[in-house]
């Protein structure tokens, strides 16, 4: 049998249309009779979109039905996290005077999808006390679980990318969850087909080494989904699989 994983891009808190990218795959595994091929969902439940709860207990769902699936951690997921544990803790990698609950980060939409008042100048431990006792323990558990990436061969599922030349075992979070730059500027080769959202694309585009697959939700655009087989991809379209040819040079 072909080896074959799909693979879900960046949804920031827009359930309905993480729901529809699902549709988009029980039709392709009903074309192909295949039940067990992993769905990886690569990273950014959360933020910016209007119901990050709903994404999370739709994943949290399917968990629990025991269906293939498996979500990588992204940067807005360690945000929440992070802030979870600890209100006053900010992310090393933002800018100063950034944080989770700056308006442009929407750590603010994901806490009202949870019925968190977080009303200009309530204080933060406030806001943070009241997302304890509103975030159900099982999607807490959820985003305590998410993998920082998931090898099968010669494919590599990453949120950001990696540092190129690093050994896997030795990237950092820091650079799985946040990187662009360096990562992005490699055009050699990597010892996989990297597969990774985060850095929002007008279309799923492959450049040889890589394929990004953030098609920007997180500022009200698409979530994207694709298939993999042995190296080949196709994006998941509303019609049925679309073949996607690498293009080093987009």
């Amino acid at each position: 049998m072909t080896n074959r994983i799909y693979a879900v891009g960046d949804v920031h808190g827009h359930h309905d249309k993480l729901v529809e990218i699902h549709a988009r795959i029980a039709a392709d595994r009903q074309e192909t009779a295949d039940e067990v091929a992993p769905v990886i969902h690569v990273g950014d439940l959360v933020d910016r979109g209007p119901d990050s709860k709903g994404v999370v207990e739709f994943i949290c769902n399917g968990v629990d039905r025991g269906e293939p699936w498996r979500v990588l951690l992204g940067n807005h997921d360690r945000l929440f996290r992070q802030f979870l544990g600890n209100a006053s803790l900010r992310d090393s990698i933002l800018r100063q005077g950034l944080n989770w609950l700056s308006d442009n980060m929407g750590g603010r939409l994901t806490l009202r999808s949870y019925g968190v008042d977080t009303a200009p100048g309530r204080p933060v431990a406030d806001i943070q006390a009241s997302a304890a006792a509103r975030v159900p323990p099982r999607h807490r558990q959820l985003l305590a679980g998410m993998s920082q990436w998931y090898e099968a061969g010669d494919i590599l599922l990453v949120h950001a990318g990696i540092r190129p030349g690093i050994p896997l075992g030795a990237q950092t979070e820091d650079d799985l969850v946040w990187i662009r730059r360096e990562f992005h500027d490699h055009d050699g080769p990597h010892p996989w087909l990297i597969v990774h959202g985060h850095s929002v694309v007008n279309e799923v585009t492959h450049y040889g080494n890589r394929v990004n697959i953030d098609t920007g939700a997180g500022w009200g655009k698409s979530v994207s989904a694709i298939v993999i087989e042995d190296r080949k991809v196709w994006v998941l379209a509303p019609e049925g699989r679309r073949e996607l040819r690498a293009d080093p040079d987009a």
